[in-house]
């Protein structure tokens, strides 16, 4: 009993044991825990300090990114960090040791789906700046493919932590495979309409606000939906096709148009003097020439007629608006008739002579 008494007052407080370790490797773990969060903040404020100060000086998103996914590690992960590693210096139970790597491991793939979605976001991002910023399409479109790819990658990080934990994720994912194969069986033709709105937000033949002949349809583009395209007709009536058949037929889309090309054909009568008749393509020409917006490119007598000789009129208008584009060819129409009227010529519409010969007194 004395000897006992005498080794445990010989002993120094910091080599008692407490739960098979002694006090000194608990004091050096919470020393190296106080040390590692310290250091880890300390890099966190410095780092996020550097890359706000380098994105003041520059107009790209990455460094923008990039502090999101750093100002996302919030302390609680930091405490984590430095508690796992600090305990390393710690004798733990197997049970303990095996529940906390598994704390770790969920952690650090939640952190990096995270920081994945934050890429997506910032991916998206710049595809917008490209296809055009605030275009309402295309901005529907990307994030509608934003939340597709957020949802696929999260997916995978629950099969990655579930395979980490110890789970069999072969037969789970072989059961997504089949029951994904039965959902796109089953909803096939809404899958092609989603797809086919991919396909006309980023290939854009065409945008709302064009006016588009598909077949014997025609309208205004009033919006481009996930099944569907709503158009207005001329009639003021609503026209809805499904996307999938917009991308499988041929459009004509006249709002690309720079300019519109106009053919018109006259006749004048067959007594209209030879001198006359000769100067009508130059009578045509100048009066087209005289009407602004619109190039001249030919006229030519073309043909002769049951009940006139006629011409065929071609030239451009520079605009693509429809409404324009008729004012423009009133205008030709009007001096057309004006010049002929002070020249003399005649226009030409359907008659028929008819000689009666008599026999006899």
């Amino acid at each position: 009993m004395i000897e006992s008494l005498k080794e445990v007052t010989q002993t120094a407080w910091w080599q008692y044991e407490v739960l098979s370790n002694t006090v000194g490797v608990y004091i050096t773990a919470v020393v190296a825990f106080i040390i590692i969060y310290l250091l880890l903040q300390v890099f966190q404020y410095v780092i996020l300090r550097r890359l706000r100060k380098f994105a003041e000086r520059t107009k790209t998103p990455l460094d923008d990114a990039l502090i999101r996914i750093i100002a996302s590690l919030k302390p609680p992960f930091y405490f984590f960090i430095s508690a796992y590693l600090a305990i390393s210096f710690i004798t733990l139970a197997a049970v303990l040791q095996k529940v906390i790597n598994v704390v770790l491991i969920g952690w650090i793939i939640y952190q990096a789906m995270v920081a994945l979605s934050i890429f997506i976001d910032y991916a998206l991002r710049r595809i917008e700046e490209k296809e055009g910023e605030g275009e309402q399409g295309t901005k529907m479109a990307l994030q509608l493919v934003g939340k597709i790819a957020k949802a696929a990658l999260w997916m995978i990080g629950i099969l990655l932590a579930l395979s980490n934990f110890g789970v069999n994720v072969s037969s789970l994912i072989a059961g997504l495979g089949i029951g994904g194969i039965a959902i796109a069986l089953a909803a096939q033709n809404l899958l092609g309409d989603l797809f086919s709105s991919f396909a006309i937000y980023f290939d854009k033949p065409f945008v709302v606000g064009d006016y588009i002949v598909v077949g014997d349809k025609k309208g205004v583009v009033e919006r481009i939906g996930i099944k569907t395209t709503r158009i207005r007709a001329s009639y003021g009536e609503e026209i809805i096709i499904s996307n999938q058949e917009l991308t499988s037929t041929q459009i004509q889309n006249f709002k690309t148009m720079e300019k519109r090309r106009s053919v018109f054909t006259f006749g004048v009568v067959y007594e209209t003097p030879q001198r006359t008749f000769e100067r009508i393509p130059q009578m045509v020409k100048e009066i087209i020439d005289s009407v602004s917006d619109v190039t001249f490119d030919r006229v030519h007598f073309t043909q002769f007629n049951d009940s006139s000789l006629d011409f065929e009129v071609v030239y451009y208008v520079s605009s693509s608006d429809y409404r324009f584009f008729k004012d423009r060819n009133q205008e030709i129409l009007f001096k057309i008739k004006k010049r002929f009227e002070d020249e003399g010529i005649a226009m030409a519409y359907p008659t028929r002579t008819v000689y009666v010969h008599k026999n006899g007194g």
